[in-house]
């Protein structure tokens, strides 16, 4: 995380943005994940880019990584009530995404019935 920015949003976007972290902010709303189960939820992302993405949110205290002492050693990943405080954002992005998904549908759908003069 830098140390200034330009406004709030920038921060958020920051913190909480890139390629994976909503995504994985996301699934963990649900509840713990371990990090193969989190990372084919997230679209199967090369390994590097998760774990990185995975430490840069518990570095901003986003979420907390559990390491269990067990043969083989298992890792579970959750959110912290900090990272909790992100549901509505997520939640309102979802929600954003699938009224955008159907609009696009729809326009999609008029675009082919104007071509196809039907």
């Amino acid at each position: 995380m830098k140390s200034a920015y330009n406004c709030s949003v920038e921060v958020t976007v920051d913190v909480a943005g890139g390629k994976w972290k909503p995504i994985v902010i996301y699934h963990l709303l649900n509840g713990p994940q371990r990090f193969g189960e989190l990372r084919r939820m997230v679209g199967n992302p090369a390994q590097r880019s998760i774990t990185l993405q995975l430490r840069q949110l518990e570095q901003d205290g986003i979420i907390e990584r559990k390491v269990f002492a067990e043969v083989p050693p298992r890792v579970e990943y959750s959110l912290t009530e900090f990272g909790k405080t992100l549901a509505p954002v997520l939640k309102a992005m979802k929600e954003w995404g699938d009224t955008f998904m159907a609009k696009a549908k729809n326009s999609s759908k008029r675009k082919s019935t104007l071509a196809t003069g039907e």
